[in-house]
């Protein structure tokens, strides 16, 4: 997993770059019915849950994306486990929802594609009240608590899972963080964080099992050198000073 463009990076915010040319994301068929079983399994490094191709980013990147899958890194009771971290600052964990270029047939054909993948990225906090969009995949996760189990969940609404704020958001060109840590993805990380409840967090953190039969923690790739990659912002990161306030003359 070498390279010069490798995922995840510290967001320096002093450093991003602002472009009014960003759009907001725009999501498209995210809103799932109950009567649609979506698989969620426990694949050794993280929770899985699938999605339909029904699901597309329609605004904010130039070319369509479809949805493949969304899975998420975290840290254990004693620690922070978000791969990206901002102006150095690591949060609790961190959800990716994985999409592939639609000019592309298939994900496992776009992901070696310089523009094949689109990954949205959002940072989960312990916040006050149960989140009820995160309660229908963490309840499920005593089913899937060995390597390898599945289990399936009704369809629900996956834009609840990402901010309600879908304009504020950083940009780079980066890698997926597992092996094979393909360079080909365009990384949207909203600056909007997500808030969960105590309790769900610890669910989060302490129920998977890994490989070698330990609980599966710290699930979160060091960040990686940005070795001269732009990062940019679709917002002001900096406040501009326009005057000072003083005496009224």
């Amino acid at each position: 997993c070498g390279g010069t463009k490798q995922s995840p990076i510290n967001v320096d915010t002093t450093q991003a770059i602002f472009s009014p040319d960003l759009r907001p994301i725009q999501l498209s068929g995210y809103s799932l019915p109950a009567n649609m079983q979506l698989k969620l399994k426990n694949n050794g490094h993280t929770v899985v849950l699938d999605l339909p191709e029904t699901l597309a980013l329609t605004g904010g990147y130039t070319q369509q994306y479809r949805a493949a899958q969304l899975h998420l890194h975290w840290g254990s009771p004693s620690g922070p486990g978000s791969e990206h971290t901002v102006s150095g600052r690591r949060f609790a964990a961190e959800i990716h929802v994985v999409h592939y270029n639609t000019k592309y047939d298939s994900f496992s054909e776009a992901m070696v594609q310089p523009d094949g993948l689109a990954v949205l990225a959002a940072f989960l906090e312990v916040g006050h009240g149960e989140n009820q969009y995160y309660h229908e995949i963490l309840e499920h996760l005593l089913e899937i608590q060995e390597v390898g189990q599945e289990t399936f969940v009704p369809g629900f609404n996956i834009a609840g899972l990402l901010p309600a704020n879908l304009k504020s958001y950083f940009h780079y060109n980066g890698s997926l963080t597992t092996p094979p840590c393909y360079q080909t993805v365009k990384w949207t990380i909203f600056n909007q964080t997500m808030l969960l409840s105590h309790h769900q967090m610890s669910m989060l953190v302490s129920t998977l099992r890994s490989p070698d039969d330990k609980l599966l923690q710290n699930n979160y790739r060091p960040v990686q050198n940005l070795h001269g990659r732009r990062v940019l912002a679709s917002f002001q990161t900096i406040p501009s000073v326009k005057h000072f306030p003083g005496k009224e003359s």
